[in-house]
């Protein structure tokens, strides 16, 4: 492959994950909670109140989640790197067999297993990240726990105002029909942008993301226009 074909992940990109599902995310819970507040026939004042607290609400908690379940994944890693590093230094012998058995596991022959153990033995640094990755399955390059929290609260809000958006500047009898307009082409461009994450095409995975969201919404709407006629 020639060089300017290759792609690297870095800055912002290595975020993309979070902030492609945090946008997902962001699109659908708050075109939900307008979608049944529009079902059950309420004002356009209820639907901003309580689509703006369910971004404030459910960002921050999908924020956290992502920033406490990163964090812990760290501290484990650290916790098992300090490990990793103790039987280094007391089990030279056996950690290097154990780098063996991992070559053999990929197909490599004994002897060439032998030579890249020894070659890897001379680095202690790449030795123990080698370990870490290939024996305990940890990624040593993990990204920053607070900056992924952070893209994922951003894009969760960003996206998840687009559904409120008409509300609040286009107010009119039709309103709910223009946002669901807007969030479908939402959802489809978030959803392509999956593509990044994926690999799979751009159309296919706009679509699968806009018919989610449409089954999400069309539920919500009806539960919310079934409990207004109960009630």
């Amino acid at each position: 492959m020639r060089k300017e074909n290759q792609q690297h992940v870095n800055g912002v990109s290595s975020f993309i994950r979070d902030i492609v599902y945090g946008a997902n995310d962001g699109i659908i819970t708050t075109f939900a909670v307008v979608a049944g507040v529009a079902g059950a026939s309420l004002d356009s004042g209820a639907v901003i109140i309580l689509g703006l607290a369910n971004l404030a609400a459910d960002g921050f908690s999908m924020a956290a989640s992502n920033y406490l379940g990163s964090r812990s994944e760290r501290q484990l890693m650290e916790k098992e790197y300090l490990s990793e590093e103790q039987e280094v230094a007391q089990m030279p012998g056996q950690e290097q067999k154990e780098v063996r058995d991992i070559f053999l596991e990929h197909g490599y022959n004994i002897q060439d297993s032998q030579i890249m153990s020894e070659l890897i033995k001379k680095n202690k640094p790449f030795w123990l990240n080698f370990m870490m990755r290939y024996e305990l399955g940890f990624n040593p390059d993990q990204k920053n726990s607070l900056r992924s929290a952070y893209f994922t609260f951003l894009a969760f809000v960003v996206a998840g105002f687009l559904p409120l958006a008409p509300f609040i500047f286009f107010p009119g009898a039709d309103i709910f029909k223009v946002s669901a307009v807007a969030t479908g082409l939402a959802l489809f461009m978030v959803g392509a942008l999956r593509y990044l994450v994926t690999g799979k095409h751009w159309l296919v995975s706009g679509l699968e993301m806009l018919f989610v969201g449409g089954i999400a919404a069309s539920i919500a709407y009806f539960i919310g226009l079934i409990i207004s006629r109960i009630v």
